[in-house]
């Protein structure tokens, strides 16, 4: 690696990717992620690491020396891919480091809402402990769990709900080999109506794209059970949130969990922060020790081998590797 540069940190990441990222170059890592903070820090970065924060195509303009980006994470939907694709320069991410860590969230979410831990917290925080027998939670065992996108993290959690649980469980991806689906217990449906209508509890894990963009609406909530629970801990632009908290208040729904919202953080007037029925986690499904360090080894790794001129093992567009 000749042409050691400056290894520009966004957002703060585990100590073990700084360590390997030295490698590198001198790594700065952003006071904060600001605009205003971030955009003097360009013009000598040779390589960008981020988190959630947007890398646009005029920021990618504004870092003559940049030869590869790293996501930090599994979507990259923050990253101007057509930008750095323009300019050949690569963006590798990771899609492995944090499936288990948000399928265990998703899983806790499932287990708080059917289990009213929130509701329950709340109450005897409010000194209402004598109206605890207003609590009527279920039992989750031989339930219908429809997962909606069946990837690394969708199937993990099939695993767990058959495991624990013993649900039955439908999948609605039409990217998902039958095959591999039937290995993991997963019931294929041809369409999401399929899945929202006898699922007792729909979790989300979708990428944002342009076919996936409130993927989740009026039209499709009013399929699912009253009785039901929808958790998400994809990305907040699948689900019409206005519409879920129409669905919410007129009992369309019995609960939702999710870590993650369109707008985040949400304005203090969002219609969803009100509703007694929702638990909101603030997109930290991924904040574990272990996954935190993984996604840190990932994308230096990724990072290296770009440097070495060799293929990383995730690349967003690998046709520009070699270029």
């Amino acid at each position: 690696m000749s042409d050691r540069g400056q290894v520009l940190v966004v957002e703060p990441i585990h100590d073990r990717g700084v360590a390997l990222l030295s490698a590198a170059g001198t790594v700065v890592v952003a006071p904060d992620p600001s605009p205003e903070t971030v955009q003097p820090l360009l013009a000598d970065a040779t390589v960008i690491v981020l988190r959630a924060t947007r890398l646009t195509a005029d920021m990618i303009a504004a870092a003559p020396r940049l030869r590869v980006v790293g996501r930090h994470g599994v979507g990259y939907d923050n990253v101007d891919v057509a930008a750095a694709t323009a300019r050949g320069i690569p963006v590798v991410y990771t899609p492995e480091a944090n499936s288990e860590s948000v399928a265990q969230h998703a899983f806790g979410l499932m287990i708080a809402l059917s289990k009213e831990l929130v509701a329950g917290d709340r109450l005897l925080r409010r000194g209402d402990y004598g109206t605890r027998h207003t609590l009527r939670g279920v039992e989750l065992a031989g339930r219908t769990l429809g997962i909606v996108g069946c990837g690394r993290i969708g199937a993990r959690l099939a695993q767990m709900a058959r495991a624990a649980f013993d649900m039955r469980i439908l999948g609605f991806d039409p990217y998902l080999d039958p095959a591999r689906a039937a290995a993991l217990g997963i019931e294929l449906v041809t369409d999401l109506p399929a899945l929202l209508r006898p699922a007792d509890v729909v979790s989300v894990h979708t990428p944002l794209t342009p076919a996936t963009v409130g993927l989740l609406g009026a039209e499709e909530l009013a399929l699912m059970q009253p009785t039901a629970y929808l958790i998400n801990t994809s990305r907040g632009g699948v689900i019409d949130e206005a519409a879920l908290a129409a669905a919410l208040r007129a009992g369309q729904l019995a609960g939702a969990g999710l870590d993650v919202l369109e707008q985040e953080p949400p304005p203090p007037d969002h219609p969803l922060l009100t509703l007694e029925n929702v638990i909101l986690t603030p997109h930290s499904a991924t904040q574990t020790e272990e996954a935190l360090r993984r996604a840190s080894e990932h994308v230096s790794a990724g990072v290296l081998a770009v440097l070495r001129g060799q293929p990383p093992q995730w690349c967003v567009n690998p046709e520009v590797l070699g270029a």
